[in-house]
């Protein structure tokens, strides 16, 4: 066979297996092969990430081996074959993990012969057709993982006659219906995953006679009513995810009893209400905590800060939240992602949240904040995403009191607010992260292997006001939009190289668009809108072969358009309301002659390539901070709507993949 695998690390383990002249022919000291002492049979066979590539024949030699009782083939690619009928002569069979292979087809109605099987994991294939009936025969089974396959719909009541079961993984299995009631007979469930699928109906209360329970989900499904008091009672509980489904109610937060409660889910498609009690900052050994999109109300209590110890994530985005934010976070702060954003909080930024020092990202966008710039989260030395948009900050920004002060920064939207004075200038200087990305293993939004948080920012192009979803990790990006700064645009914003996009729009500025915005080359999007510039605009920016929004509609630019690349593709709404300006795509023609000004040649530019190239945006995470995957576009057009889908993939393909891949 070729060789294939998902794992970095795997190697062909058959390669290994020669018989040398001489030798007795002795295949227990190969490597995978598991031998009885007494006869000497083969009783296991370990060829996980072993680089097969290929099928599996019916008259295999494999099912020869008879007195088999651990299989595991997992994490090869088997090209898309069917498991042969022949498996049902591996009748003794206690443990077989096919999963991430690249089976497919139907099931063979005979895997549902091998009773003694006690652990069975399919997953991660692409297997259709219905679960087979035969699967209620498998009585030992302990252990099932059937999750992300093809299957055709059907629903659970096959599960109830498996009574053993203790780790029953079923996500994205397209089952549908209500939850039987016949699991209630399954008494020893320590793990419950039914994520992804069609499930109606409601929570039914029995469920928190399952005290086993360690993991339970059943988020995104389309399941309802209110979420019965009984769970919040299970001592053992770690996980809870309930997310995107049509729950409502009051939550009764005060009644959760696991002080082992590690991740707490319920955000998004759901609309509870209630408030968050004092009670649960007992639950000291939170990673993450996760109510965002409901409805929930009143004060933050005051007790956060025990929680911030632990937790890593804390998201309560798009609720109702009043008050101010508490002043909790102590030295032991262990926050790497906050998001407050969308509620009604008032007051002042808390200054305890400079203990965060492993913080990645702080979101407090449309609130009732009142403060001026927070310069002391420059102190900060992984902070990346700093979101303050549309709260009530106000002031001059002033300038940095040290030369390190936000050197992660990546991402910064200041955007809606009363700031005046000059774009801060000595800030642009320190943003050496905008200049060259630091290219470590990246940290930055994620928590651990069970949980990927999509926090957002917006940005106003041609007067649209756009939400991205989930920042990517080598986006940067500035919005100081909507504000009151005048005077110039600095020469150093050139100097930030890194840059994807840039809007300064609808503030007071003056004076001339620097031609060092031309150093720019990633840019994507560059909105100076609104405000009071003047002169040409510089014919070095038909150089930036990259750009798919560009605006300087209403202010007072004059002299010709230049003409080529990427500015060839903007029409007459990015010019607007500027008299002095002529040339295409206006109506307006020049008179010298010319409709714009032609872009400089190559050679007198910066050398940079005018060809469309492969742009490959990153999101890539280490180990405990995953969130995504690697987008990449060939750009052609790399019109507006190439930015809004790439940058920011929609919300509903992108949270909590490590948790379904669980």
């Amino acid at each position: 066979m070729e060789s294939a695998s998902y794992d970095p690390s795997a190697y062909p383990k058959v390669a290994s297996w020669k018989l040398v002249d001489g030798e007795s022919g002795d295949c227990c000291s190969w490597d995978g092969v598991e031998c009885d002492g007494d006869s000497g049979h083969v009783i296991g066979l370990d060829l996980s990430s072993s680089c097969l590539y290929g099928s599996i024949d019916s008259n295999s030699s494999l099912f020869h081996l008879v007195q088999l009782r651990r299989l595991n083939l997992a994490d090869n690619h088997f090209n898309n074959s069917e498991i042969p009928y022949e498996i049902r002569n591996l009748s003794r069979l206690f443990d077989l993990d096919l999963s991430l292979s690249g089976f497919s087809g139907v099931i063979p109605s005979s895997l549902g012969n091998l009773t003694k099987l006690s652990s069975l994991d399919l997953s991660d294939n692409s297997f259709s057709g219905k679960i087979p009936s035969t699967f209620v025969n498998l009585l030992q089974v302990s252990y099932l993982s059937l999750s992300f396959n093809n299957f055709r719909s059907g629903t659970l009541d096959w599960l109830g006659n498996l009574t053993k079961l203790n780790y029953v993984a079923l996500k994205g299995t397209n089952s549908y219906g209500s939850i039987p009631s016949c699991l209630g007979n399954l008494t020893h469930l320590t793990e419950l995953n039914l994520n992804e699928n069609k499930l109606t109906g409601q929570i039914p209360s029995w469920i928190g006679n399952q005290t086993q329970l360690i993991s339970l989900d059943l988020g995104v499904n389309e399941l309802h009513g209110p979420i019965p008091e009984s769970i919040f009672r299970l001592p053992n509980l770690e996980i809870l995810n309930l997310e995107e489904n049509l729950f409502s109610g009051t939550v009764e937060f005060g009644l959760l009893k696991s002080r082992s409660l590690v991740s707490f889910q319920l955000s998004d498609n759901n609309r509870l209400n209630g408030e968050i009690p004092p009670a649960i900052c007992n639950l000291t050994s939170l990673v993450i905590l996760q109510l965002s999109n409901n409805n929930l109300s009143g004060k933050l209590p005051q007790c956060l800060g025990n929680i911030s110890n632990s937790a890593s994530v804390l998201d309560l985005r798009n609720n109702s939240f009043s008050g101010d934010i508490p002043e909790a976070f102590s030295s032991d702060c262990a926050l790497r992602a906050i998001d407050f954003s969308q509620n009604q909080l008032e007051g002042k930024i808390p200054k305890s949240l400079a203990n965060c020092t492993k913080l990645e990202i702080l979101n407090i966008e449309q609130n009732k904040i009142t403060d001026v710039f927070p310069s002391w989260l420059g102190i900060l030395p992984k902070l990346r995403v700093l979101i303050l948009r549309s709260n009530r900050l106000h002031g001059v920004i002033g300038k940095p009191q040290a030369n390190f002060e936000f050197q992660r920064l990546q991402i910064i939207d200041l955007s809606g607010n009363c700031f005046l004075g000059k774009l801060p200038l000595e800030y642009f200087r320190n943003w050496t992260a905008m200049k060259t990305i630091y290219k470590e293993h990246p940290l930055y939004m994620q928590v651990d292997a069970s949980f990927q948080l999509s926090s957002s920012m917006t940005m106003t192009n041609k007067g649209v006001v756009t939400k991205y979803e989930k920042i990517q990790e080598f986006l940067t990006a500035i919005d100081l939009s909507r504000n009151h700064f005048e005077g110039g645009i600095p020469d150093a914003l050139g100097d930030l190289k890194e840059l994807y996009l840039l809007n300064l729009s609808n503030n007071f500025l003056n004076g001339g668009i620097p031609p060092s915005l031309s150093n720019l080359k990633e840019l994507e999007a560059l909105d100076l809108s609104q405000n009071k510039l003047s002169g040409e605009i510089p014919v070095q920016l038909a150089q930036l072969t990259f750009l798919a929004v560009f605006n300087v509609s209403h202010n007072l630019l004059l002299g010709p358009i230049p003409r080529g690349n990427q500015f060839e593709t903007f029409d007459n709404t990015s010019f607007d309301v500027n008299p002095g300006l002529c040339g295409n795509p206006l109506s307006k023609k020049c008179g010298n002659g010319e409709d714009s000004l032609p872009a400089p040649k190559e050679d007198e530019g910066s050398g940079y390539p005018l060809e469309f190239g492969w742009k490959v945006v990153v999101i890539g995470y280490a180990t405990g901070l995953v969130i995504g995957a690697i987008l990449g576009c060939a750009m052609n057009t790399r019109k507006y709507e190439w930015l809004v889908k790439n940058y920011f993939v929609n919300k509903g393909q992108n949270l909590k993949t490590s948790l379904r891949r669980n």
